[in-house]
């Protein structure tokens, strides 16, 4: 298993793994990697330091826990999942909604969905608070 340290276009760092360099290769002629914070399959290879084994025969050491990313992409694409985690995505039914929630039509909740620059400029002037939350490909799946 190879593990490679990936950069797109944009300079987003992120890690892949593949069964090797050839696969790693095969999957970005065709467009299979992708970067999980912007989409984008423009991807080069960065420095990977190699894991050697050198036939010692001692004891493996018990396995550390990597430091978590704190890079403002780890950081962003945390924000985003916590963003996902706790409302609740109506789609493009979201005007209609903020709105029956301003109006006191339903309970109040945190919701996401699709609303046109428009729209949410009408809202705005309404006096009903929304922003706009770009969440990058990776986010919409399950990310590992």
């Amino acid at each position: 298993m190879k593990v490679l340290n990936l950069r797109c276009e944009h300079s987003h760092t992120f890690e892949g793994w593949f069964a090797s360099a050839e696969d790693f290769e095969s999957q970005c002629a065709r467009g299979l990697v992708e970067c999980p914070m912007c989409g984008s399959t423009a991807i080069t290879k960065g420095l990977s330091a190699p894991r050697l084994n050198l036939g010692a025969t001692r004891e493996p050491e018990a396995p550390k826990a990597a430091p978590a990313a704190d890079t403002p992409e780890a950081r962003w694409m945390r924000a985003v999942r916590e963003v996902l985690a706790r409302t609740e995505d109506v789609g493009d039914r979201f005007v209609e909604e903020a709105r029956r929630m301003h109006y006191g039509e339903t309970e109040e909740r945190g919701i996401r969905g699709q609303a046109s620059p428009e729209q949410a400029e009408a809202l705005l002037d309404e006096g009903i608070v929304v922003m706009p939350l770009p969440v990058p490909p990776g986010a919409k799946g399950t990310l590992q």
